[in-house]
């Protein structure tokens, strides 16, 4: 089957055939843009939404239903006539004959690709790992994590036995970077709070979360300050934090960390990423996390027409350090690309550098208690939390999805309360 697009009219000056291949943040700007232009674009995603994952672990920790931070591709590319969907996977790319291959048998040629398909979970070599620690990239893992972490406290209910009650409430998250803290923080107050007064025969705000950080400190990436005012407030919410201590093996129902074995109900993966696996079927010079080497206008040298962009690429930033893996990274790519290519392909101007404008890190550790940066500018607790908050909801896509949110964050700040603790998945909690 080939599902080639059609151009935009014959000849030389015909539009040139445009796929993307990820509806991420960077993936739907690039799309929006050369939708606008009417150019001729076909978006290519294994999943039918895009995905806000800043937000992810909330619905991991029950704090946030799925369809609030999640949009349908359809929905949110519907004004622009000129760009088609396509829901398949994408198995294979042949740079040289400009040909991508669909887990379907399809294929769909191109002229133009932008790859944009975000990264995976990188267990540094251990991927036996990955059966018994959840990542959390996706809305099935969000809802796997969250099954697991709510059904290992109905198991402790109904065992007699002290010891496999307390390894069932006992957690472990690796990685102490923010979507570890972030993640230990959520569960600790769900323990603390939204579960506390729910079971008769165990006491869930004694449930143990164990923070388990190979490096010196959590929150590599920001000050010194910053990562001690989070281990500082995660204690105080009762997560023990383990620094400079490396995970030996993760097996079924057990952790081995500092050459001991923690038994634990779930282990929960926050450590590191690597590019998605089309980074290497592309066939292009890779990092040594996998992501593709692109030059300063998002284009993958010697390969004429293909450009990488969002957490697949590593792109120089102006001190040559690749820009960070972040939510506003991705979407500046995709809008400088999408701008570039329009102007590119209709008057030949050549592609423009991007550069890349941070707007500062933040990372949220508790109730009323966040971190954020922005050079010499440092903000720690409330308003740091609260600006946190504004900045989430307005990424948000869709106005439905911003408006939810806001109103659900306001009622679980006012009662603890979180509204989607349902149990999709019951699964061996030994796994």
């Amino acid at each position: 089957m080939d599902m080639q697009q059609k151009t935009s009219g014959p000849g030389p000056s015909a539009a040139p055939r445009i796929v993307i291949v990820g509806a991420g943040f960077a993936g739907l700007e690039v799309a929006k843009k050369l939708g606008r232009a009417g150019l001729e674009v076909t978006v290519v995603d294994r999943e039918n939404h895009h995905l806000f994952q800043p937000l992810l672990y909330q619905v991991a920790t029950a704090g946030l239903s799925a369809t609030d931070i999640a949009e349908p591709i359809r929905k949110v590319l519907r004004g622009h006539e000129s760009v088609t969907i396509l829901l398949g996977e994408v198995t294979g790319i042949d740079a040289s004959a400009r040909r991508i291959s669909l887990g379907d048998g399809g294929e769909l040629a191109y002229e133009v690709l932008v790859l944009a398909a975000g990264a995976v979970d990188s267990y540094f070599g251990h991927d036996e790992w990955a059966a018994h620690a959840a990542g959390l990239k996706t809305l099935a893992d969000a809802h796997h994590i969250r099954s697991r972490a709510l059904l290992a406290f109905e198991e402790a209910e109904r065992t007699t036995d002290p010891a496999e009650q307390k390894r069932l409430m006992t957690t472990a998250v690796v990685g102490g970077g923010p979507t570890g803290v972030e993640l230990a923080g959520s569960l600790a107050e769900l323990c603390r709070h939204t579960l506390a007064d729910d079971f008769r025969n165990i006491a869930p705000e004694n449930a143990r979360i164990l923070l388990i950080e190979a490096g010196p400190r959590l929150l590599a990436g920001f000050s010194n300050e910053a990562s001690r005012y989070a281990e500082q407030r995660l204690r105080r919410l009762g997560v023990e934090v383990l620094t400079d201590t490396a995970v030996e093996d993760v097996r079924a129902g057990t952790i081995r960390i500092a050459g001991r074995d923690q038994a634990v109900g779930h282990t929960l993966w926050a450590a590191g990423v690597a590019a998605s696996p089309l980074a290497a079927m592309l066939g292009a010079e890779t990092d040594k996390g996998g992501r593709v080497l692109v030059d300063d206008t998002l284009a993958v040298p010697g390969m004429p027409g293909v450009y990488a962009l969002g957490d697949l690429a590593h792109c120089p930033g102006p001190d040559g350090q690749p820009v960070p893996g972040l939510a506003q990274v991705a979407k500046q790519q995709g809008r400088h690309l999408g701008e570039s290519l329009v102007r590119h392909i209709r008057d030949g101007s050549p592609l423009r550098p991007f550069r890349y404008r941070g707007r500062g890190n933040t990372a949220i550790v508790g109730r009323n208690a966040a971190v954020f940066e922005q050079g010499r500018f440092k903000v720690r607790g409330w308003f740091a939390w609260f600006a946190w908050v504004v900045v989430h909801v307005y990424l948000l896509v869709g106005f439905q999805n911003r408006v939810q949110v806001s109103i659900q964050w306001f009622w679980r700040y006012l009662t603890y309360e979180r509204g989607a603790r349902l149990v999709t998945e019951k699964d061996d909690l030994r796994g």
